[in-house]
Order: structure tokens, then sequence, then C-alpha cells
């Protein structure tokens, strides 16, 4: 029996990618070798996206190279383009061969247009045109702005920040006259998170003077109207909707129409041996970074369970957090699917307080974002991603 650790490939170098890096050297330590393979040279922090166009922060990055080898696995550059899951390959764009012993797919979705004629926001490559669109309606060229979540959106919550900043951003200036409109499938705002949160933030809306249209789902923006389904328009000069997510439909790997991978509760592939899959890849349909983690580290403990090390690999049970940018106080919202746990509060139910919650991720970049390092207040409170039960 050989004595050589198990070589672990991971396809991404997303949220995903550097939590299962992680998770793998705390879990396994040297009965694995992870190389990770990724086209970037930054590990973007997206979430941050939204508040670029508002001048109220930046989008933080950071060399990839630097993280992947603070973690204990090595980066090679490029990207999966393949898999022969029969011989144990990968190949990349540019016909590099690589082997594996175990392989963790984590390439994340594509963002492709859902609402055609609107201003799709993807994160910060479309800031600068939103910080235009934002311009023009402070000059009065814009008086009607309307928010658009497409039917399949995947995470809707960066909409309503940017319709919340937006209306932070306009009052500051003085422009009291444009009408916000937000328009949604749902069938009450941010309902993934539940009553509580729905409840809370549809006070929040209408406190704003955000108009709030529910179980409408928008088609198309063209000729100064937003249409609608079932039917009709909302009168709108301009449209901000969020993209929909499509798989990277990758050789050799089974998938849906959309692109999707099947998993089972432990993050296998369906149908393959030795290759897994966690975050946005995967068929679940929220895509998120804090779902992306746990769903890395479902994975991770399965790995680490086939490599030797003493860990006993729990499923992917997931529980959903949210960080909600409002312009003023930001909402902590905190739900687990399938139970009628719901929670918002403006005091931080979990620690450090990061947009993207990750057992390993979290702390490890707290430090390189400025976070701060103290325990939450309050007696008795626990850091990184557990639930801070009662801090006031």
């Amino acid at each position: 029996m050989s004595d050589a650790p198990l070589h672990v490939v991971v396809a991404g170098g997303g949220v995903a990618g550097l939590e299962l890096a992680l998770a793998l050297r705390a879990l396994a330590e040297e009965r694995v070798s992870v190389e990770l393979v990724a086209p970037e040279t930054d590990f973007v922090y997206r979430p941050l996206a939204v508040v670029e166009p508002f001048r109220a922060g930046e989008v933080v990055s950071f060399p990839l190279a630097a993280l992947v080898r603070a973690t204990g696995a090595k980066l090679r550059s490029g990207q999966v383009a393949s898999v022969d899951a029969s011989k144990k390959t990968v190949t990349t764009l540019d016909g590099d061969e690589l082997a594996y012993d175990v392989l963790a797919i984590a390439l994340g979705a594509r963002p492709r247009e859902a609402v055609p004629g609107a201003l799709t926001f993807r994160g910060p490559q479309d800031g600068p045109a939103l910080a235009a669109l934002l311009e023009e309606v402070v000059d009065g060229r814009v008086r009607r702005l309307a928010f658009a979540v497409p039917a399949g959106a995947t995470w809707p919550l960066p909409l309503y920040e940017l319709a919340l900043l937006t209306e932070t951003y306009l009052a500051d200036r003085g422009t009291m006259e444009a009408e916000l409109t937000l328009v949604t499938p749902e069938e009450a705002p941010l309902a993934i998170f539940g009553r509580a949160a729905s409840e809370a933030l549809e006070e929040l809306l209408a406190a704003r003077g955000i108009d709030l249209r529910v179980r409408t789902t928008p088609v198309r923006f063209e000729d100064g109207a937003l249409q609608i389904a079932p039917s009709g328009t909302v009168d709108a000069d301009a449209v901000v909707a969020l993209p929909r997510a499509e798989g990277p439909f990758l050789s050799g790997l089974p998938s849906d129409a959309a692109g999707f991978v099947s998993t089972d509760e432990h993050g296998r592939v369906l149908g393959l041996d030795d290759v897994y899959a966690a975050g946005d890849v995967t068929r679940f349909p929220v895509k998120q970074g804090g779902i992306a983690t746990q769903q890395a580290d479902a994975v991770a403990e399965a790995i680490a369970a086939r490599a030797g090390a003493p860990v006993e690999p729990e499923p992917f049970r997931p529980v959903l957090r949210g960080l909600l940018l409002t312009g003023l106080f930001p909402r902590f919202l905190r739900a687990e699917p399938g139970t009628d746990v719901s929670a918002i509060d403006t005091e931080a139910l979990w620690w450090p307080p990061a947009k993207i919650v990750g057992r390993y991720l979290a702390p490890f970049l707290a430090e390189r974002i400025g976070l701060p390092h103290a325990s939450p207040p309050g007696e008795g409170a626990v850091p990184v991603e557990v639930v801070v039960e009662d801090v006031r």
C-alpha cells in the first residue's frame, strides 16, 4: 500500500475552491496533496461589488497565488476544459493533461442576461455603467428607475441592496423626485429567508419609499416600459436587473440542460467515481458564497475520510446567511431551509460579520479585508461561522 498522499485536483479558484483547499489542509493534513487549477490571477471579493457605484467602498481583490500558497496547496494556471473520469485526468484549454486521485469541481456559474433591454448587474464589471446611470437620475434625465429580479434568480439579495443603496445615494444628493420600483416574482421580499425577514424587509422598503411589486416577473424592457408576466407593464426610464445563472457545461461531466451538476449530500457527482462538486456549479438552487463554503466543507470531509483522516463526513445541510447592505444600518439575515427558522437583525448573527461566511475561509480572509479580530460582543458569544445566539 502506497504512503503517497491522495492527490486532489480542485478545478476553480473562487470561494468554493479556496474553502476546499483550506478545509482539506485542516482535516486531512499531510494525507492529501492539493493542486488548484484556475485561470484567474486574483481572487475578487465579489459581494462588495454593489457598493462601488455609490462610492461607498470598493471591491477587494487578492493575488490568487499568495492565497493558494497560504492554504498549503499548489496553484496551476489554466482552465479545465474536460474530464475523463475513466482515466482520472482533466485536460485544460491549453491541452495540458493532469492526473488526479480525487477531483473536486468548483467552477462556479456564468451570468447571462435575463431581462433584455435592462442594465444587467453581474458584478464589478458593471459598476461603471450603474454609476453613470445614477448620475442620470441625479441630473433628472432618469426619473423612474426599476430594479428587476428575473425568473429563476438564484440569489436575489444583491438587487435589494442596489435598490436600497440607490435610495440613500439619491437622498444624500437631494434628489427626491425619482420613483424607485422593485419588481420580483417572489411571493414576498427575500422569501428564501422566511417570514420574519420578509416582513421586516417589506417595512424597510416602504419606509424608504421604494414601491414593491411581488409575484411579478420582469420579461423585457423597451420603449419606456418594463414588460411583466403574467401581463402588463411597469413604467420606467431605466431598469437594473440581475442575471440568470448558467453552468459551465464541462465536457465529460454530466449536467442538466442549464449546465449544472447533480450531486449527493456529500457532494459526489452522480454517476462518476472520485469526482465531487461544490458551489454554484451544482444544481442546488441558491448560488451564494456562504452556501458554496458549506458544500465545500461537506466535500472536504468526504475526501479527508477517503484519505484516511479520522473524520466522520457530515452531509450538506444548508443554512442561509445574508448580510444586506442598506446604505444605513446593514441587516443580518439567517434561515434554515425547510424549517420555520427566520431571523433578521442589525446585530451580527455570525462572526466574523462578513458577507461570505465560511468555516475556514471567513477567518482566513478577515484579516486581509480588515474585519475586526476580537470576539463578538456578548456573554458567551463564539467566533467564525457559528451563530451568535444572544449578543444583547
